[in-house]
C-alpha cells in the first residue's frame, strides 16, 4: 500500500522526468534551466521527515543518492555536488543532488541564491550531451522491494 497525500505535487506528479525508479523511491531530472545535472531522489511514500522512514528505509534512500551522486561525478566530474533535503515548499521526502561547475551561473553560491554571472554556454551544453550516458547508468539503478 503506498501513502499518498491529496495536493502534494510529488504524490500527484512525478517531480520531474522520470530516470529511474524502484518500489520505494525514484529518480527525476529537475527542469531546471542552467543545471544541466540537478536531480531529485523522492521517496515514494507521502512522508515529511527523513526521520519518518525506518533504519532499513534510511539506509535504502541514501544508497539511493549516494549512488547517483557518484555516477554524476564519474560521468561529469563537477567542481562540487551538492545535496539538500529542504521541504519546506513541497514537504514530501526528496534530497536534491545537484552537480556544481565553476561555471555554472551560481557557482560558488546555492543554486536557489542569486546568478553571479551568465553560464557558460559551451560547456552547459557539453555536460547536456553527456545526461544521455549518465541517465543511462542511473536507470540502471533497482533496488529489490
Amino acid at each position: 500500500m503506498s501513502l499518498r497525500e491529496e495536493g502534494c505535487a510529488l504524490c500527484e506528479g512525478a517531480g520531474g522526468a522520470l530516470v529511474a525508479q524502484s518500489a520505494r523511491w525514484r529518480i527525476v531530472r529537475a527542469d531546471e534551466p542552467g543545471f544541466p545535472a540537478f536531480y531529485r531522489v523522492i521517496w515514494n511514500d507521502h512522508v515529511r521527515e527523513f526521520s519518518d522512514l525506518t533504519s532499513a528505509q534510511r539506509a535504502e534512500c541514501m544508497d539511493a543518492v549516494v549512488q547517483v551522486e557518484t555516477l554524476i561525478r564519474e560521468h561529469l566530474q563537477p567542481a562540487k555536488v551538492n545535496l539538500a533535503s529542504l521541504g519546506n515548499a513541497v514537504a514530501h521526502l526528496h534530497w536534491h543532488v545537484i552537480a556544481r561547475f565553476e561555471w555554472d551561473s551560481h557557482f560558488p553560491g546555492a543554486v536557489w541564491a542569486e546568478a553571479r554571472r551568465e553560464p557558460d554556454a559551451g560547456r552547459l551544453a557539453r555536460v547536456e550531451a553527456l545526461r544521455g550516458i549518465l541517465e543511462r547508468d542511473l536507470g540502471k539503478l533497482a533496488f529489490p522491494a
